[in-house]
């Protein structure tokens, strides 16, 4: 085993997080009750710290480095998910500190195990093995069924953790068989060792390890068939903690399936692009369809979020025959956790005093109530609907042009046809907001936002905005990152 210092400082950005992690379970534990801001600004200092230590990477690493006796891989790939997932992160624990303050949650708990779903998902990112990768989702998911369980007022909560945990325990298994069958076979579990072992079979062993493990990819990224936790654990979970499952993990999960589909099994590309296929249109059709039937915002954009994951994957299945496919599933994904990272923040600044505001019809006049935060929220909207000049309208049409690269015109035809039904779901949230009146005794209750809030949530639709105005510049970022 070679451990230089080269390696240790390609890593430096995960052990920097480890080390604070610890530190901050120290001081904490001696932090007195009405001292515990120092721990949300210690977690603060620790993603701000892994951006600073990450982004020189991104100029000196060109090339792929794959190092710790090919258990860890610095690429342009790990490197921009890292900067994006500390980023969400940081803004997710932004939104969070007011809603978990107000309703006793137990914050450093909440702050720590977030840490370590980060540390998680950087361990995922940059993983050259298959075991790498697995230890890395263990961490993160471990971490998110906790995470989901700590309001322990809530009845919903207690249930949506134990969904969470046994249905990810469940994928977790399938995942882990389907790595010790790809071993069997192969006798290796590093990435570019396996990939080269499977050019020369031809059997079906590979493929039913396959089948494993997309099924527990897919179940990470809540995709259909394996959607059933997504809208009762973003129903049930606290909002806060409903934001950072919807927002960094899915980034996390894209970077580790096209490890895996791309970099580790490129031989059964056409048995991966047909399942995809599949899984991508059964996403959209019943993630748009259950979305529409839906009267409580948090399950209507967790429907929501289903279909847009399919959306994702179909730039991925693009990939292998469009010049642009992975870049615009790169592009799409990190878009969308955007905005929905805006849309459920909005839902977490409604809520007071224990109600939690996210039926449709609390929404009725906003526009009345406070207009800057109905605004947003019609941003992030319009973003997510593929509504012209936001990001998203890039983001979809990046899609639709890789499909037709790729020679899959009908799916593209397809894909069209679902973007305009799940505009309608959207739409109808902007007609309560802005020509609905509010409900009786809501009209003159104005909505409280603290200056912090105000402008996290402010920069988060300016950027779905400009995004979609100059989205040049975020283009190539995406498309050097899966260069």
């Amino acid at each position: 085993m070679d451990f230089s210092m080269p390696q240790f400082i390609a890593a430096l950005p995960e052990i920097f997080i480890l080390g604070m992690v610890c530190i901050i379970l120290m001081v904490d534990v001696f932090l007195p009750a009405r001292h515990r801001i120092v721990t949300y600004v210690l977690v603060q200092f620790t993603l701000v710290a892994a951006f600073a230590l990450t982004l020189p990477q991104f100029r000196h690493y060109p090339e792929p480095v794959v190092y710790f006796s090919g258990n860890y891989v610095i690429d342009r790939l790990a490197v921009i998910s890292k900067l994006f997932m500390y980023l969400f992160s940081f803004f997710a624990f932004i939104y969070a500190r007011e809603y978990i303050q107000a309703r006793k949650i137990a914050r450093s708990e909440y702050y720590l195990l977030g840490l370590f779903s980060v540390l998680g998902m950087s361990i995922m990112v940059s993983a050259y093995s298959l075991l790498t990768i697995y230890l890395g989702l263990e961490l993160l998911s471990l971490s998110l069924y906790a995470m989901v369980a700590m309001n322990k007022e809530s009845d919903v909560a207690a249930e949506a953790a134990m969904k969470y945990f046994v249905l990810g325990a469940l994928a977790s298994g399938m995942l882990l068989y389907g790595i010790s069958i790809l071993y069997g076979v192969t006798g290796n579990i590093q990435i570019a060792a396996v990939a080269q072992i499977l050019q020369n079979r031809h059997d079906i062993v590979p493929v039913v390890a396959l089948i494993f493990v997309l099924a527990g990819l897919i179940f990470k990224f809540g995709a259909v068939p394996f959607h059933m936790w997504v809208p009762d654990v973003y129903q049930g979970a606290s909002t806060p903690t409903t934001l950072f499952i919807a927002s960094a993990p899915k980034i996390a999960a894209f970077a580790i399936t096209v490890r895996i589909l791309v970099q580790t099994v490129p031989s059964l590309q056409a048995n991966w692009i047909n399942i995809l296929i599949v899984i991508s249109i059964l996403s959209m059709f019943f993630g748009n369809l259950l979305a529409i039937a839906q009267t409580n915002l948090k399950r209507m954009l967790a429907y929501s979020s289903i279909s847009h994951i399919g959306y994702t994957l179909l730039g991925i299945l693009a990939g292998p025959n469009s010049s642009q496919g992975y870049s615009a599933a790169m592009f799409y994904i990190s878009t969308y956790v955007l905005v929905a990272a805006g849309a459920f923040a909005i839902i977490a600044i409604m809520s007071r005093e224990g109600i939690e505001f996210d039926k449709l019809d609390d929404y009725r006049g906003l526009n009345a109530r406070n207009p800057w935060l109905a605004f947003m929220m019609l941003l992030l909207l319009f973003s997510m609907a593929g509504v012209p000049p936001t990001v998203g309208f890039f983001a979809k049409l990046g899609l639709l042009e890789a499909l037709v690269q790729a020679n899959l015109v009908w799916l593209a035809v397809l894909t069209l046809i679902f973007a305009l039904v799940g505009a309608y779901y959207y739409l109808r949230v902007v007609m309560l907001m802005y020509f609905e009146e509010p409900a009786e005794g809501m009209a003159k209750i104005p909505v409280a936002v603290s200056s912090e809030l105000m402008m996290a949530i402010s920069l988060n639709g300016a950027a779905a905005l400009l995004l979609g105005l100059l989205p040049s510049f975020f283009i190539d970022i995406c498309r050097i990152s899966v260069g």
